[in-house]
């Protein structure tokens, strides 16, 4: 199978839809299938990579938007197109498409070629949050738009399924994400680390990990700043982090951190609250729970999926979050329970692995390219199978 990407976003720049495409990106190679993969360029000082897995990455210029100022959005060019009509793919995959992923679905459409859309980037919502709610509606009337031009939407959990619907976008299937059991994992806890952030040894760790970023709502940790037996931890960098420095005094703000080091980081929490309600999945949920940690996180989208109640998390309804944060933490923290939510949070996990996903995904694409052809068949009023590089408005003789 031959599956052209097109990425919303990539390395160098590190985030979920980033981390999603190179597990996929891997399955496709351990699997012996081909792919390409058309993204936005680096930013200045980064340093583009051409290939990964050995698959060709094609770069298009990129712009600074003002409101995620810390991620380059892909400019659509003809670039495009020309590299996927180049490449001749069975399938395109269309990874959280707004922007240049827009631009992908159009292209499949004149190429002939049937697209999954995943949907992993709560934009509607982000304009909300970044007050500009007048953008919300037609943030959605577009993501309806490029999604019901894909064979197939694929969502991450079961509230983005709901909202999607919702929104009118058709054939919506679950498709969630795999974490790397092996990676994070309760043995990289480290004391060392530990007495770095807490020198007295005396507090329980309780850490943030992700983008600080006004949709993540990281100011809502405040409530725990004042008590004398916790110590908090801010891991990730973004235009939040001088004013999240403010709001919470004594707090260590690691800056980003990846690999081992974020393993490590990870296991040596007692506890991990994620604050946004904008997650369509929330993987540092399920990195946190897979190192042994206990979750906190809002109720509202991916992390309902994630967060089972009192086994391995407590969910905080948006609205008193930040009042019931500090009753919460120490539920999850008290010394009677907290061993057994260690365990339980690690066996949470237990069946979610990147292979298992990867396989599932592979099903759709094959699911998808046999309706598609049936499709074609039809069209083309013909009871015979054509060649999947066909352009649907190709006139067949």
């Amino acid at each position: 199978m031959r599956v052209g990407i097109v990425a919303e976003s990539f390395l160098p720049n590190v985030n979920g839809v980033t981390n999603s495409v190179l597990r996929v990106l891997e399955h496709l190679k351990a699997e012996g299938h081909e792919a390409i993969v058309v993204a936005p360029g680096a930013r200045d000082f980064q340093v583009e990579i051409p290939e990964y897995q050995g698959f060709e990455i094609v770069r298009v210029p990129t712009v600074m938007i003002p409101l995620v100022d810390s991620l380059p959005v892909g400019v659509p060019t003809t670039t495009v197109t020309n590299a996927l009509a180049r490449f001749k793919p069975d399938i395109i995959h269309l990874a959280s498409p707004f922007v240049l992923g827009g631009a992908g679905a159009f292209s499949a459409r004149q190429l002939g070629v049937p697209a999954v859309g995943l949907y992993q980037t709560d934009v509607a919502g982000f304009a909300t949050k970044y007050h500009v709610s007048t953008l919300a509606s037609i943030a959605w009337d577009w993501t309806r738009t490029i999604h019901n031009m894909c064979e197939m939407t694929l969502a991450p959990s079961s509230e983005a399924i709901r909202e999607l619907e919702g929104h009118n976008i058709k054939n919506v299937r679950h498709w969630g994400r795999g974490v790397d059991a092996e990676l994070f994992h309760p043995s990289k806890r480290s004391d060392v680390l530990r007495r770095a952030w807490d020198p007295t040894g005396a507090k329980k760790i309780v850490g943030f990990v992700g983008r600080l970023a006004a949709e993540k709502s990281v100011d809502r940790l405040a409530p725990l700043v004042g008590d004398p037996s916790i110590q908090l931890v801010i891991v990730g960098g973004g235009p939040e982090r001088d004013a999240l420095e403010e709001a919470l005094p004594g707090a260590v703000f690691t800056g980003p951190l990846s690999g081992e080091e974020l393993a490590r980081a990870y296991a040596s929490l007692d506890l991990f609250v994620h604050t946004g309600e904008f997650e369509t999945f929330c993987q540092a949920i399920q990195e946190a729970q897979a190192s042994g940690v206990p979750t906190i996180g809002p109720r509202a989208g991916g992390p309902i999926d994630l967060i089972q109640e009192r086994y391995n998390g407590i969910l905080l309804d948006v609205d008193t979050f930040t009042a019931d944060l500090p009753d919460a933490a120490r539920w999850l923290l008290d010394d009677t329970r907290h061993a057994e939510l260690t365990t339980t949070a690690r066996e949470s996990v237990a069946d979610k692995t990147w292979e298992a996903l990867g396989q599932q995904l592979l099903g759709y694409y094959t699911e998808v390219l046999d309706s598609y052809e049936r499709k074609v068949i039809h069209l083309f009023g013909r009871d015979v199978a054509l060649p999947r590089w066909v352009p649907v408005k190709r006139k067949v003789d």
